[in-house]
């Protein structure tokens, strides 16, 4: 029987692809500490969500925990600490939550939804007045912001976003809140805040001082810093539904250890 040689090579490239491939699987596993076991290979996937004021710091720190741990590739889910809250409440697949108010913390742990021995405070921060970089008005101090000529202020929705409800809860405290709250634009998180003073769409904003580290190359320039009233503090914890737990607490060991403390300072928090 004459054998056709098209079909011959089809079948010798498909033996050699098969053990090229084996080859491949085999060092893969090796490479990730678990020789023979082909399901190694592939990393183990975490949702991290984290307060949209820690996506610079968290990205660096996504590099570095992921060189150290090759079978576990870090997906975050970057917003306001109060809408990644309701998201886990809702049933959303978060294996470790990082929040920019121990409030939304604590609601999620009244309702056993965090690992409680996971919870760690891992970073503070401060909240600064900021203005565009080109305006013509007289702005020093939060005081100066009751001023006729001020039209527009950018906060972080009080009720989602924890820049906003520090920022109330200053301005509040100081006597100012009445008589600014209708000159108020309310942002979805301290990020959109930045964006809308960058581009000149509002005569100030408040947000974190690290956010405002991170801002556009002379977009921007900082009046004040805001006393608060409440510690601005950052705490993480592993998800108490997360089907990846043993992995979800290394992420949270390495944001807490003196690496991740580094990375954190470095962007202006106090770790």
């Amino acid at each position: 029987m004459k054998i056709n040689k098209k079909i011959i090579l089809a079948v010798a490239f498909i033996l050699t692809f098969s053990l090229v491939m084996s080859g491949c699987v085999d060092n893969t596993a090796s490479e990730t500490g678990n020789e023979g076991s082909p399901e190694a290979s592939v990393p183990v996937q975490i949702t991290v969500s984290a307060a949209a004021s820690l996506t610079e710091a968290f990205t660096d720190i996504e590099k570095q925990f992921e060189e150290e741990y090759r079978n576990i590739d870090v997906n975050y889910n970057f917003a306001g600490s109060g809408t990644l809250r309701m998201q886990i409440e809702g049933g959303a697949p978060i294996d470790v939550f990082a929040s920019a108010s121990k409030s939304h913390m604590d609601i999620l742990s009244d309702q056993s939804l965090i690992v409680e021995d996971s919870r760690k405070d891992f970073a503070e921060n401060t909240v600064v007045l900021i203005t565009p970089a080109d305006s013509e008005l007289d702005i020093t101090e939060p005081e100066d912001l009751s001023a006729g000529e001020v039209k527009t202020i950018a906060i972080g929705n009080p009720d989602t976003a924890p820049v906003g409800k520090y920022t109330v809860e200053a301005l509040t405290e100081a006597g100012l809140w009445d008589n600014l709250q209708d000159k108020s634009i309310l942002a979805d998180d301290v990020k959109q805040v930045l964006v809308y003073v960058e581009r000149g769409e509002v005569d100030a904003g408040f947000v974190y001082s690290t956010d405002a580290a991170t801002s556009r190359p002379d977009s921007i320039r900082i009046a004040a810093t805001l006393p608060t009233v409440t510690q601005i503090s950052y705490p993480i914890a592993v998800v108490s539904t997360t089907e990846h737990k043993a992995e979800a607490q290394m992420f949270v060991d390495f944001v807490t250890s003196d690496e991740g403390r580094t990375i954190l300072e470095s962007y202006g928090f106090t770790a």
